[in-house]
């Protein structure tokens, strides 16, 4: 059984081996000792701070597989980005070039540097292990998040945005940032990224552009990637985009791969989520579903073959399952359809 808990102190090995498998462009793990413990320290502590409204937390998860114990995944939340330091992206946009006199009318895409997504919730840090990538696996790491947005909704905002990794190769070289540093870096793609997922980010608002980009003026292998994404991260936003999420132009500011978003009441699972109390017994078998407890630093979800009758505000569960969420009879849990 594949059970989403949150990270725990004792999990830094198997967070520090996903940090080494997940490679160039995923800036939220980098290969760094101190900042990977950092982030487990600061997840432990958000997952126990009382607060009624989003702020600095960050709930770091983990999918365990209960039959060998192994951490096989990871996924986060944020609760406020960008609320302490400058949360960058780039705006895709057009100005248009007109002249009455010479007839001419013509429409230009800009990039523009903002920070537009302060305040918003962020979804990050999603990586499964290469043979754990079957089944609903994915789905569980993914959409369990929701749940528990949906269960401490007043911790997060009202928009919630993922920012999909963007295109590069097996050596880390982005077709979007090969031309940012050609005129305006001397740093390469994997240095840039590692140095944002330690927190140093103080050399983008000095060597950034200050003023808009014009698209057409970039390489044509820098156009051709503005707003794609990496091939591993195909199912990952096609998910997203399932849930509700939709793309508005906006884009990573080192890779340019796409940022998505969604109203929290408008994300499928989120309406979706039924509140029900267990009973213990002998569940009838059903089809595929998300169950999760209602807890906060206990927080536990699984995917389970369960009977759910709408009408009903009981579902029956084994021994087993309540064992692994670690609920009683009598206890609620949340239901989300896959």
């Amino acid at each position: 059984m594949m059970i989403l808990r949150p990270i725990q102190k004792s999990d830094y090995p198997a967070l520090l081996n996903i940090a080494h498998e997940s490679g160039h462009g995923f800036t939220s793990l980098p290969v760094n000792e101190e900042l990977l413990q950092s982030k487990i320290a600061r997840s432990e502590a958000s997952f126990l701070k009382e607060t009624d409204i989003p702020f600095d937390e960050g709930y770091l998860f983990v999918l365990e597989d209960s039959e060998t114990g192994e951490v096989v995944g990871t996924s986060a939340i944020e609760a406020a980005v960008g609320l302490d330091d400058a949360f960058y992206h780039y705006h895709l946009s057009k100005v248009i070039h007109s002249s009455r006199t010479l007839d001419v009318y013509k429409a230009v895409d800009i990039l523009t540097l903002c920070n537009d997504y302060t305040g918003a919730t962020e979804l990050c840090t999603l990586f499964l292990k290469d043979g754990y990538r079957k089944g609903l696996n994915g789905k569980l790491l993914s959409k369990s998040r929701f749940m528990f947005i949906k269960q401490h909704q007043h911790r997060f905002a009202d928009t919630v945005i993922a920012e999909m990794r963007g295109v590069s190769d097996e050596n880390g070289k982005s077709p979007f940032w090969q031309w940012l540093e050609e005129h305006f870096f001397s740093m390469d793609f994997p240095t840039a990224d590692y140095l944002t997922g330690i927190g140093q980010k103080v050399f983008i608002a000095e060597l950034m552009p200050k003023y808009p980009i014009y698209v057409n003026l970039l390489s044509k292998d820098a156009q051709a990637v503005i707003g794609q994404v990496h091939n591993n991260t195909r199912p990952a936003i096609e998910l997203l985009k399932s849930e509700g999420f939709t793309f508005n132009g906006y884009v990573d500011i080192f890779d340019a791969g796409p940022t998505v978003e969604a109203k929290v009441d408008n994300i499928r699972t989120v309406r979706s989520v039924q509140n029900k109390q267990v009973r213990i017994g002998q569940p009838q078998s059903g089809s595929p579903v998300m169950v999760a407890n209602g807890k906060l630093a206990g927080y536990r979800a699984t995917v389970a073959e369960l009977q759910v009758d709408p009408a009903s505000d009981e579902i029956v569960i084994s021994a087993e399952l309540a064992n692994a969420l670690n609920i009683v009879s009598g206890d609620s849990v949340s239901i989300a359809t896959l």
